[in-house]
């Protein structure tokens, strides 16, 4: 089975953490100092959040700020619209900041926030009954 890791830089690993417990992920402690923390999202889904000299160690050029420059979309998939709104009101109220529009397609449904940092993530819902149907 494979594994997903995103990686990400961040300002304040304590802050980030709480940040990603109030969207209602774990925090796995074996994988996590206080330069890094491992976030789980799901059984086979990790964000590594990371201090600026952590995640400087790891790539080549400049780390980009996030606030002003979209380095990555990360999109989740949710069960349901009323998750993905869910998520949403979550991210927000534990800090986040909307970023686009909800998408509305019929049976794609998404939204969009940036966390602490300035990362984008994409919370969609697809209705694959709908598909079928077609």
């Amino acid at each position: 089975m494979r594994m997903i890791f995103v990686n990400l830089p961040v300002r304040d690993v304590e802050a980030s953490k709480a940040f990603f417990a109030a969207l209602g992920f774990g925090h796995n402690p074996d994988f996590s100092d206080e330069t890094a923390a491992c976030i789980v999202i799901d059984e086979n889904i990790f964000v590594m959040v990371m201090t600026h000299e952590k995640f400087a160690g790891f790539i080549n050029g400049e780390i980009s700020d996030a606030h002003k420059t979209t380095e990555v979309l990360t999109c989740l998939s949710a069960d349901s619209r009323q998750e993905v709104d869910d998520l949403l009101a979550k991210a927000l109220a534990a800090g986040g900041k909307p970023w686009l529009p909800a998408i509305d397609m019929g049976p794609m449904y998404g939204v969009s926030f940036q966390d602490l940092d300035g990362h984008v993530w994409e919370v969609m819902h697809m209705d694959m009954s709908a598909e079928a149907a077609a």
